[in-house]
């Protein structure tokens, strides 16, 4: 690995318990830089994933990012891809990549089960080619992986995906408004040009 995956706090707990050699011997065997077929596979089969970022003082936030299987795309062995779309305007994971790239993304299949985590350094654009790839974009994050590496599944619980959401964006297909962006409070303080705008008269589920 060019990037080394353990510092001194992991160094700690893996001394108190013993498992500095099981540790190192996880990375050599699993750890890789550059995604695989069935890495790209796995990731775009999924319809979520949770983000994590910092701000330039390492204050942590993780957010789930949700869409249509395929919607995270891995273009090259060394870059991954995923569009942000609408949301409440807070921009807390945009933000963090604007003042400190490294991110962790952790991918989870519940049934089968099976979980691969992606940490790297991303970066965000509103005007990159491929938000043409995909409807209702706002921009592309595009993540550049430094670790690759999948976790033991044992405690991840089983379930079942019962629907897609319905606010997911799609070609030729408008997603319906959220109820919350109807509240006089929030509509009357929308950005410029939001469909809710026209239709805060309007209740939507």
């Amino acid at each position: 690995m060019d990037i080394p995956m353990f510092h001194a706090g992991s160094r700690h707990w893996q001394e108190r318990f013993g498992s500095r050699l099981l540790a190192d011997r996880l990375v050599e065997r699993l750890a890789r830089n550059r995604f695989t077929d069935e890495d790209r596979a796995f990731i775009e089969s999924r319809p979520f994933f949770m983000l994590a970022t910092a701000d330039e003082q390492g204050r942590p936030d993780c957010s789930y990012k949700g869409g249509l299987p395929g919607f995270v795309s891995v273009i090259d062995a060394a870059t991954l891809a995923f569009p942000s779309y609408d949301g409440n305007g807070m921009f807390k994971s945009l933000g963090n990549l604007k003042v400190n790239p490294q991110v962790g993304l952790l991918f989870i299949d519940f049934e089968s089960p099976k979980r691969l985590r992606v940490n790297g350094r991303a970066s965000a654009d509103d005007r990159d080619p491929l938000k043409a790839r995909f409807p209702g974009a706002d921009l592309i994050v595009r993540v550049m992986p430094e670790a690759i590496f999948p976790n033991c599944p044992r405690y991840l619980h089983k379930m079942q995906l019962v629907e897609l959401s319905a606010y997911v964006p799609e070609k030729d297909k408008q997603a319906p408004i959220p109820n919350w962006k109807l509240r006089p409070e929030f509509n009357e303080v929308l950005p410029p040009g939001d469909v809710a705008r026209a239709t805060s008269g309007e209740k939507k589920d």
